[in-house]
């Protein structure tokens, strides 16, 4: 299964708000890859919206796939577990990582009881990504095998738009002496379409593996 964070590289941040019974209940989600750096969002948010009580938290740190994911959420005050879990859920649940969700809520003088609690924590999730996806706002992680390929400086360019003409993912070229271009994807799959675009003059060398960014309509799992 496809596992998805927000689009921007690391700090890129997605908003929403919903407003239930009175209690307004601000979300956002932001990417990040250590939790250092996800307890510094949860104080920002904090820092930002002093005058609120409650500034729940949830976070995913790496691949499910991954025996070191790192997985924690904090209901800050709220009836224990009708914040944090049900956050994190909502993040699991839409196979999202590598990111924070924070929840402030102002309250609005109506108390929601604990289930009230618990939808309104996840719909503020819920929510939150619903927008990024519809805003183009999320973008697939997977684990992918690199390659270095090395041309010319004057056939780099041509050689490039052929490749991304043609679906192969190109995260970048580093220039020396040479223009080496780095290319993510599966060798059987790569080889021929990079015969073709040189005329069989250049090959692929494997860097090993990497977690990328990839558009949705480019992963290779449902």
């Amino acid at each position: 299964m496809a596992e998805f964070t927000v689009r921007g590289g690391l700090g890129a941040r997605v908003d929403h708000e919903i407003e239930i019974k009175r209690s307004r209940f601000l979300c956002r989600i932001v990417r990040v890859d250590t939790e250092t750096a996800a307890r510094a969002v949860i104080e920002d948010a904090r820092r930002e919206h002093w005058g609120a009580r409650h500034h729940c938290s949830a976070f995913i740190l790496g691949s499910a796939s991954l025996p070191s994911q790192i997985r924690r959420s904090n209901d800050d005050g709220e009836p224990s577990g009708t914040a944090g879990a049900p956050m994190l859920e909502a993040l699991a649940g839409r196979s999202l990582i590598d990111c924070v969700a924070v929840v402030t809520r102002y309250f609005g003088g109506v108390l929601l009881g604990a289930g009230g609690l618990t939808r309104a924590y996840s719909d503020a999730v819920l929510s939150t990504i619903d927008s990024a996806k519809a805003e183009g706002r999320l973008v697939a992680r997977e684990r992918r095998e690199l390659f270095a390929l090395a041309l010319s400086h004057t056939d780099a360019g041509r050689i490039e738009a052929e490749l991304r003409q043609r679906g192969v993912t190109v995260l970048g070229t580093d220039y020396g002496t040479q223009a080496v271009l780095r290319v993510a994807g599966e060798r059987a799959q790569l080889d021929p379409i990079v015969a073709s675009a040189t005329s069989g003059a250049r090959q692929l060398e494997p860097l090993g593996h990497e977690w990328i960014d990839v558009d949705w309509g480019d992963t290779t799992q449902g």
